[in-house]
């Protein structure tokens, strides 16, 4: 039975003072470790929001019975990055701060030096999501017309806001990456749809497959024009849940056949790298993604399936995984409902999308969405009213909210191309770990116990202590 360490508050006052004692730095016998530690923590009750407090983890010469013991040597996915929706919404909002206001909260979150979140991916709509202030697509036409030539097709509802920002943020890290997802196809495309909200359900009309998969490509050769690239798309957000605005129904069966017999030739022919990742829903039906990669024709066209977590676990991704051990994983949305409770959503999101997505394979982690006002607008007629953006904007003025945080926790310290490594897990604390492109290590650590607390990391022949107060969260960077 694993055991999770307690210390009285009188003692865990000793173990920090001795802490400014013991350097991070510290000698092992007549040899210094060589690493040196940086460690950002964020507690329940927002006394350190991001904080660096290096001084909470001592080297120690041995260890106790229960450690968190790392291996590099046995790696697992490569991490894309973490980061948010960029809604048409959230652009919205930035566009409408100040030149100023808005250059130094892009350089916040998308800068990487100190003081700032490292955010390294985003997720935009393709046509609205029900965060943008109305619907749209690329070819919207008056009733009982069709363009199957796409001759009206046309970006320029995302010039006003969206590709600016876009624009702007990759100036700042012209690295990041951009997945991606429409919420409907064009209304003339569907069949079934509400005939008082025609944006909301309905289903894509076969007739038009071909048709929807020049659409896809008109799309990222457009954003190309603009000097953006589209990394990845899926192919529809959330295609069980036809009850948004827009939205639009798509069973397992169909987002195959779109794939083999449409997508996939279009984005050959084309020259299309885009990848192109199923699903795009929750984790309670793992069986909608394994049905369509069991299908080969289809299969070899897809990259891998894409999750959210508004029903189901979230070892949903280990069971496709297992499944379809070549094909990759993706985290792309979860929501925090406003006003927030900020030490049960960075717990929750911390323990089940931080750590628990990426144990589970996931490359990335992305909360919905960027940005909000204080309403929690802008949002079309029948979107989410109460959808907390990681920050509150408000004129000029910001407000970091619980998935700033969240998020934050890590992106700040796992780039790009770092690759998750073993770890194991012990009574009283969450963890995940990740070996950086250079050979540093990233420790993300939650206290889940109701007593302050001690951890024991192994690190090949070293033992660092962790000192952690209930609820906290700690991301840690061992570097030589």
């Amino acid at each position: 039975m694993k055991r999770m360490y307690k210390i009285s508050s009188a003692f865990f006052l000793i173990m920090m003072a001795g802490a400014f004692i013991i350097s991070c730095k510290t000698t092992n016998g007549d040899e210094t470790s060589g690493y040196e530690v940086t460690a950002y923590f964020t507690s329940p009750d927002k006394t350190y929001l991001l904080e660096k407090l290096d001084d909470r983890v001592v080297e120690r010469s041995s260890a106790s019975d229960d450690l968190i013991d790392i291996e590099p040597d046995i790696e697992y996915q490569t991490m894309d990055g973490f980061g948010y929706a960029l809604t048409g919404g959230s652009a919205m909002l930035l566009h409408q701060m100040s030149a100023s206001a808005r250059q130094n909260i892009l350089n916040e979150l998308f800068g990487a030096g100190e003081g700032e979140l490292g955010i390294s991916y985003l997720r935009v709509s393709i046509g609205a999501s029900d965060l943008d202030p109305e619907t749209f697509s690329y070819n919207d036409l008056p009733a009982g017309q069709t363009d199957t030539d796409l001759s009206e097709f046309s970006i320029d509802p995302d010039k006003e806001y969206l590709i600016p920002i876009l624009k702007e943020i990759l100036q700042i890290n012209p690295d990041i990456k951009i997945m991606g997802s429409p919420w409907s196809a064009p209304v003339w495309m569907k069949t079934g749809a509400d005939n008082t909200m025609p944006t909301r359900g309905g289903e894509l009309n076969p007739i038009y497959h071909e048709v929807y998969a020049n659409y896809f490509v008109k799309y990222i050769q457009a954003m190309a024009e603009e000097g953006i690239t589209i990394d990845a798309i899926t192919i529809q957000n959330e295609p069980h849940h036809p009850g948004n605005n827009p939205s639009m129904y798509m069973g397992a069966s169909q987002q195959a056949s779109f794939i083999k017999e449409a997508l996939g030739p279009a984005f050959e022919n084309a020259g299309i790298q885009t990848k192109i990742v199923i699903w795009d829903h929750n984790c309670d039906e793992p069986e909608y993604p394994i049905s369509i990669l069991n299908d080969p024709n289809a299969k070899a066209y897809i990259d891998g399936s894409a999750f959210h977590l508004y029903g189901g676990e979230i070892t949903a991704l280990s069971t496709v995984k297992s499944a379809h051990p070549d094909k990759n994983l993706y985290f792309t949305e979860q929501w925090i409902g406003a006003p927030g409770n900020f030490s049960q959503d960075l717990q929750w999101n911390v323990r089940n999308l931080i750590i628990g997505a990426t144990r589970n394979w996931s490359k990335n982690v992305l909360q919905w969405n960027l940005a909000a006002d204080q309403n929690q607008d802008p949002h079309t007629d029948g979107g989410c009213t109460s959808c907390l953006g990681a920050i509150t904007i408000n004129g000029d003025n910001v407000t970091r909210n619980p998935g700033y945080y969240t998020i934050g926790q890590g992106s700040k310290l796992v780039r790009p191309g770092s690759i998750r490594i073993e770890s194991n897990e012990i009574n009283g604390f969450e963890n995940v770990v990740f070996k950086r492109e250079d050979g540093s290590i990233v420790v993300i650590l939650l206290s889940t116990g109701s007593n302050p607390a001690i951890v024991d990391l192994g690190l090949k022949e070293q033992i660092f202590r962790v000192q952690m107060n209930p609820g906290e969260v700690a991301s840690l960077l061992f570097e030589k």
